[in-house]
Formats: structure tokens, sequence, C-alpha cells
């Protein structure tokens, strides 16, 4: 008993982080129904108290997570690498971005359920990122979609908002049911739930990768995590759910699922505390590279081509979002076939992490640029936006710019990681993957640079005057995404080279 209990309060130390989080959510659900009328109505201004507490507990988590210690060996159902300690900075540090654009985006009498969902959501990609075992992954994707269903519908009940939490609900169910399959099957095939066991049983040798129970755990994984990075063909949902939710939730889903989508991925494929050189020990079967090749350009060319034909500006960035899950998985692949010049895998989290700059803070110009009477909707809401508001254009521009991939932004650094990262690898096959990679680029550029000719080059479609208050804590978010776009470009030897330190 002393036993167990001493491996229950190590295991508790190792996600201190989330727990704080956790507690933070169970205060919020417990004590906003009793701030809350039976009508309804609510204090006004108590949305801004929930905002407040949402970012102290952000800070207080951070604090704690700073001053973890990697703890990268160990049997329990988590692990404190470095792979854990650099997902929980970068949750929480876009965390509180989403705690800004959510600010004013939920009522009074909303709000703190609301923010408790997005603290949960965030608690749930941490948990995947510190997870050493299956059942505690599938556990934590499952804290990032139940809540994620309830921050869709919150803040507004409308029929669009309605369509779209039912189909998120629906198809991500379905995707969890083919994830757990995948595990099982896995379980199945090595005997255990623990993944350092189940990477030391390939490590081994024997016939364990050509299994065929692994190879259909290795497809329905696949399969299944898909869905949370928006990868071909299970993105179909990601445009009518962008739609449909409110501009915060819209972001959220942009950039938190990819997290744990890859994170995942990369927790199944690549052993604990190890580094590139020891992926060829776990790869499921050998066609799963082969698989992961073939995803990633589908997925580079279907999110731009459909997003080409889009005149909805949510529904263009939902698309958007598909391509650059492409990029992404770009780094995974060639991170899978040896040693490069560039480590695919660096390459994949530093994107990752550009691609969360960039894309919330177009997301919060969008919620601070939308006028009093209507949201920004349609590339005609855009017209004009550089004579109505000529700094939130130029800002917007700024993280349209990085988005495609152009300097002196941090996207372009990005795109150039993952190419170069590509065409290092010398294979033929990796080389015409660089070279897709790079044609998928010009093809984002076209409708990237089609909203930065409408803010610039169209007259305004609605020239009444404006009257909505300034939105403060969209604009603090707009600010720091633009400091973190430009200066990742200026100044990127320090994320760069704590990424590296992680896949040694």
């Amino acid at each position: 008993m002393n036993e167990s209990l001493q491996n229950l309060n190590g295991a508790i130390q190792l996600v201190l982080p989330e727990a704080v989080l956790l507690a933070s959510v169970c205060l919020i659900f417990f004590a906003a129904p009793f701030l809350v009328s039976e009508r309804g109505e609510a204090p006004v201004g108590l949305r801004h108290r929930w905002g407040w507490l949402s970012l102290l507990t952000l800070l207080v988590a951070g604090w704690i997570g700073w001053n973890a210690t990697e703890m990268p060996h160990t049997s329990g159902p988590f692990v404190a690498d470095g792979l854990t300690l650099f997902v929980r900075g970068l949750t929480l540090a876009t965390g509180a971005v989403l705690v800004l654009l959510h600010w004013n985006q939920a009522d009074d009498a909303r709000s703190g359920e609301s923010h408790a969902c997005l603290l949960a959501i965030l608690a749930g990609v941490n948990l995947v990122a510190a997870a050493n075992d299956l059942v505690g992954l599938f556990v934590a994707l499952e804290l990032i979609s139940i809540p994620t269903y309830l921050f869709l519908l919150l803040p507004r009940r409308d029929a669009p908002a309605q369509e779209a939490t039912l189909k998120y609900f629906l198809l991500s169910i379905f995707s969890s049911a083919i994830v757990l399959f995948g595990m099982s099957y896995l379980y199945g095939a090595t005997g255990t739930t623990n993944l350092m066991a189940i990477h030391q049983g390939f490590a081994s040798g024997g016939n364990l990768p050509h299994n065929p129970l692994v190879a259909v755990a290795t497809v329905m994984l696949i399969a299944g995590l898909g869905f949370r990075l928006t990868a071909v063909p299970f993105h179909f949902y990601a445009p009518d759910v962008f739609q449909g939710a409110q501009p915060s939730a819209a972001a959220m889903l942009s950039f938190v699922p990819k997290v744990a989508g890859f994170v995942a991925l990369l927790r199944l494929l690549v052993p604990a505390a190890a580094g590139e050189t020891t992926l060829q020990s776990w790869m499921m079967i050998p066609s799963a590279v082969n698989v992961l090749w073939w995803l990633a350009v589908a997925t580079m060319f279907t999110g731009n081509l459909m997003a080409l034909m889009q005149t909805d500006v949510r529904r263009l960035l939902a698309f958007s979002s598909v391509s650059h899950a492409g990029y992404m998985m770009v780094g995974l692949v060639v991170g899978m076939q040896g040693s490069q010049q560039v480590s695919g895998i660096s390459a994949l989290l530093y994107y990752l992490a550009v691609y969360g700059v960039m894309t919330l803070g177009a997301f919060a110009i969008l919620i601070a640029a939308a006028r009093s009477n209507r949201r920004i909707e349609s590339l005609d809401d855009l017209a004009g936006l550089s004579r109505t508001k000529p700094a939130m254009a130029l800002v917007l521009s700024v993280f349209l710019f990085s988005l495609t991939g152009l300097p002196p932004t941090a996207g372009f650094l990005g795109k150039f990681n993952l190419f170069f990262a590509a065409w290092s690898q010398g294979t033929e096959s990796s080389r015409l993957l660089a070279c897709l990679l790079g044609v998928n680029a010009a093809l984002g550029a076209w409708y990237y640079l089609r909203m930065i000719g409408v803010m610039y080059l169209r007259d305004p479609v609605d020239r009444s005057d404006d009257v909505r208050p300034l939105e403060i804590p969209s604009l603090v978010a707009a600010a720091g995404c633009l400091l973190g776009t430009v200066g990742l470009f200026f100044a990127p030897s320090g994320l760069w080279t704590h990424i590296q330190s992680l896949v040694r």
C-alpha cells in the first residue's frame, strides 16, 4: 500500500501544473452557477473576473512548470521529458492568448463555464504530452474533446453554433472510437499499455513490427489522430465548424487539436527520452512512412486548392489550417526516415510553435476589427480596412505574410526549415516532397495576398460610423502574437536551440 501511495504521489508531481488547471476548472464549474440567477442574469462584468482568474491560473501553472525538473525515465503513467516541458510551455503561452481572444465572446452568464472548458482543453493537451501509457493517452485526448463540445456551444446557441457543435461531436466520437480500436490492437500485439515497454519491445527486435495486429493498429491510430490534425480525408468537418463557431472557438480549433495530434503521434512513434537516432526502433510497419507521405501531399493540395475558392474568411482559414497540417506532416515524414542536416522533428516542432503565433494573431485581428453591428464573415467585410482601421490592417497583413512564408516573419523560417529538412534527406521521395511543399507555399500565397489586396485596394462596403468600443483583450493578444511573429524571425536561435535539444 505504501509503495502504491508513493507511486501515486510521484505521478502527481509530474503533472502538477495540469492539476492546478483542473483544480481551477472544478472551482469555476462549482462557483459559476451560484453567480447566475434562475432567469439567467449575471452581474455586469462577471466575464472579466473569470478572464482574470483564468490568466492567473495559467500564470501559476506556468510558474510551477518552469521550476519543474525533467524525469524522462519512468515506468509510471506519466513522463516529464523535454517534449513534455516544451509542449507545456507552448500550451500555456498560447492558452493565455486564447483566454484574451475569448474574453468578450461569451456573455456574463456563460463565461465562467466557457473559460473552464478552455482550461480543461489546455490541461488535456499537456497530459497528452506527459502520457506514458495508452490508457492515459486516450483519457487525455478525451479531456480535450469533451470540453470542446461545450466550448463550441456555450458562447452562442443559435442554429449555426448548434450545427457546428453537432458536426464536431459526431465526427469526434467516431475518431475517438478509431483511436481506441487501434490502441486495443497495439495492446493485443505487445501485451502492455505502457509506452516505454512497447518501445522496448520494438527495439528488442523480433517479428513484432511485421505483426498483422500492429499493421491494423498503425492504420487506425493514424486515421483517428488525423481527425485532430485536419489531415485529408479527415478534414471535412473543419470549414463548417469554423464558419458556425465563435471566432475564438475557431482560433482554438485551428491550433490546439494539432498540438495534441502531433504530440500523440510523436509519443507513439518516438521512444520516450530518445531522439531521432532511435526512431528506426519504433516503426510499427515500414509502410507507415508511405502512408504519412501521401497524407501530407493530399493534405497540402486539398487545403490550398479549396482555400482558393472560398469567399468566407473563416472557411478560408479552415482550409488554410488543413494545408498547414500538411506542411507539418512533411517534418514528421522526413523525421522518421533517418538523420538530416536539419532535423525533421525539430522543424515540425518549430513550425508548430510559429503557426500558433501567426494564426491566433490573425484571429485576434478578426475579432478586434469586427464592427458593432456584425462580425467579419466574408472577404467583403475586409474591404477598405486599411482606410477605416489602418493599424489593424497592417498587423493582419504581417500575420498573412507569415502564413504565406515571406520574410521578415517567423513563417518564412518555419517553412524554410521544413523544406531544408526534406531536401537534406537526400532521397528521391523526400526531395519530391520538398518540391511539393514549395509548390503549395506558392498556392497559399495567392489567397493570403488576395486578402491583403481586399484590405488595401478595395473601398469599404459599409461606410457607416463604427461606435463599437475597442476590443482591448484581443488587441493585447494581437500585439503579443505580432511580437512573436516578427521576433522569431530576427531572434530564432533561442527557440530553435531548445527544440533541437529535445531530439538529440
